[in-house]
């Protein structure tokens, strides 16, 4: 029993470490859906195809290059973080 609360106070303790992590993962997954989203939504108005295509190609554009930019914030942001990590262990 105790190995299991144990484990479970390790799993929560990574959880909480991680959670900006799961937000940006979570903001990615909506980013990514978005024109998916947009294009079920014109459709259940009842626009047609071409509207439909346009504006869901538009939205998902723009939300691939702001996943673009978000994405690469976070590896520079993780690079940062190794870089510093393998300076202080060669000191």
């Amino acid at each position: 029993m105790s190995s299991l609360l144990s484990w479970f106070k390790k799993e929560i303790i990574y959880i909480k470490n991680s959670f900006m992590d799961i937000i940006r993962g979570c903001i990615f997954f909506v980013l990514a859906s978005s024109g998916f989203g947009v294009a079920a939504i014109l459709s259940y108005l009842g626009y047609n195809g071409t509207i439909i295509t346009f504006f869901g190609l538009i939205v998902e554009s723009f939300s691939l290059i702001l996943c673009y930019f978000l994405f690469r914030g976070y590896l520079k942001q993780k690079d940062d973080l190794e870089t510093s990590k393998s300076s202080e262990n060669a000191a």
